[in-house]
């Protein structure tokens, strides 16, 4: 059964004004949260129906637990990814049986990984204190090591999502995709397949997996070009994040009275990644 998004992490040096971005973007920006020490990182989220954008930057890395043998480290690789550059670092996608995913990961040699329990302290709307829990199973593509991927299952839904977060003044609403840059697509193929569990088709600019909730692109760095009309990350990398969006005009207006400057084209208009710390922000109208 195919895997839709669940999230995407925007890695960031500085929290504080990538939260502030979004915010003149025209998005409902959720309270900063503070993860725990094994993984020294903090966030802001960005939710839209069953999926969110996790802002994440470094808190106190002194406390991070290292890589292991079958551990996947989120907070060392968030660090070693900040060391570097900042931008989309991972990509995560909907978890239903951990266990199940993390035996089919192994099986189709794409990541042999424990079951990583993560939990931590929320709050409603309204203030009062709740609790959100995630178990989440690693893969990797040998072919990109610079981007992290898993599956994330929920234990606590109803704490998490809320239809108030996810009303956007920029009239967003959802995730159209994520783009991922690679000099050779079809190098990604049995990864793409075998991590979202989707058929996975091909076009002259490269490789598409249509999940339940967004596709995922690979293609070359001169079609995103052409595409995005802006400057791909060095491969392979996650590049850009389209987002849909009922009325055009709403967005466009909202990028227009913060002074945001866009490239618009074919029903898109699209904040490059020099101004969207690193990402290209992609934001979709109906034909």
């Amino acid at each position: 059964m195919a895997r839709g998004l669940d999230h995407i992490v925007h890695a960031v040096p500085d929290l504080d004004a990538a939260a502030a971005f979004y915010a003149r973007a025209g998005f409902t920006v959720g309270a900063r949260n503070i993860h725990p020490p094994a993984w020294g990182t903090q966030n802001h989220i960005v939710q839209l129906p069953g999926v969110f954008v996790e802002l994440l930057a470094m808190a106190d890395p002194s406390g991070i637990v290292p890589h292991g043998e079958r551990h996947f480290s989120f907070g060392a690789f968030n660090r070693d990814f900040l060391a570097r550059k900042q931008g989309l670092s991972m990509l995560v996608l909907e978890g239903k049986d951990s266990a199940a995913e993390a035996q089919a990961f192994r099986t189709a040699g794409i990541g042999d990984f424990d079951l990583f329990d993560f939990a931590r302290d929320a709050k409603r709307p309204d203030g009062t204190p709740t609790k959100v829990a995630f178990t989440l199973a690693f893969a990797r593509d040998a072919a990109a090591p610079g981007i992290g991927f898993f599956t994330s299952k929920q234990h606590y839904p109803e704490n998490f999502w809320n239809p108030a977060f996810q009303s956007h003044a920029n009239g967003v609403t959802g995730i159209a995709g994520i783009v991922l840059v690679a000099e050779r697509p079809q190098d990604h193929r049995p990864f793409l397949k075998a991590f979202t569990g989707a058929d996975v088709t091909a076009d002259g600019s490269g490789i598409t997996a249509k999940t339940p909730r967004g596709d995922i692109d690979v293609m070359e760095p001169a079609s995103f070009t052409r595409r995005f009309a802006a400057t791909p990350p060095p491969t392979a990398r996650l590049a850009a994040l389209c987002f849909a969006v009922g009325d055009l005009a709403t967005a466009r207006a909202a990028l227009q009275r913060e002074k945001i400057s866009f490239f618009e084209q074919s029903h898109q208009l699209v904040v490059g990644p020099d101004l969207a710390f690193g990402a290209t922000l992609v934001f979709e109208g109906a034909p």
